[in-house]
């Protein structure tokens, strides 16, 4: 009988216990700070930590390979400001449609919209564009950004084959992409993929980020060879770089 008792006396105790602390699936965002949450996201073949605030508000911080979950947090923490930016940014748009009088970046220079309205016709101005619209729209955000894509599609692969010219690289095609956290690639067959969004960059940054992509053709790598590559062909090029950081992707969802 006391056996009996004391066993069941363990049965109690047990139960009374706290449920072992499970610890955050490596899948799941962990709360950070500010409202944020951040998910973790290890790929081996990234070169760099990368840092962007996913449509549904999770910053989302890739570690390269060589990386650490330590530096990742550092990392964070000195992103603190930028993502707040992104953050303010995000439900900014979300509360104001884009209509008369909102700015944005255009070849580096912040423009504003003009929206004419003659009984159903439409006319987008900024800068130095007219955009003719059939009918008149609460939000023209999504029409803009399309038109600044088309320009993208016709400038960037012309400039980039001038470029390639220049200084002599021979270069198979150009594709413009919305990539999501890169401004452009290169191939090892030739191919040069340049973000759209670069429409919204001066064009000597532009220029820097082609005859960057362009060098890979001949160092298909960021050792000190190929940045002296870089630095011959475009010599200002960390004014760039700083304009590059400064004005880090921001992928609209």
């Amino acid at each position: 009988m006391i056996q009996l008792s004391l066993g069941f006396l363990a049965r109690q105790i047990e139960r009374l216990q706290p449920a072992p602390v499970r610890p955050p699936s490596p899948d799941q965002p962990r709360p950070w700070k500010h409202g944020l949450s951040v998910l973790f996201v290890r790929q081996p073949r990234a070169r760099r930590y990368l840092l962007r605030l996913r449509p549904d508000g999770v910053a989302r911080l890739v570690i390269p390979r060589r990386g650490s979950q330590a530096e990742a947090l550092r990392f964070l923490e000195r992103s603190e400001a930028w993502l707040l930016q992104q953050q303010t940014r995000r439900l900014s748009r979300r509360q104001h449609p884009w209509q008369d009088g909102t700015r944005f970046l255009f070849r580096g220079e912040e423009v504003e919209l003009h929206v004419d309205q003659v009984g159903e016709q439409v006319k987008l101005r900024f800068a130095d564009q007219v955009l003719p619209l059939a009918t008149a729209q609460s939000d023209y955000r999504k029409a803009v950004l399309a038109y600044l894509r088309h320009l993208a599609e016709i400038e960037l692969p012309v400039r980039t084959r001038d470029l390639a010219h220049v200084h002599g690289i021979d270069i198979q095609r150009v594709t413009i992409r919305a990539q999501k956290t890169r401004w452009g690639s290169c191939s090892a067959r030739g191919t040069i993929s340049l973000n759209w969004r670069l429409i919204h960059a001066p064009a000597s940054v532009v220029d820097y980020l082609i005859i960057h992509e362009l060098m890979h053709r001949r160092q298909m790598n960021h050792s000190a060879r190929y940045w002296e590559l870089v630095e011959a062909a475009c010599p200002d090029y960390r004014s760039a770089e700083l304009w590059l950081k400064k004005n880090r992707l921001e992928v609209a969802p």
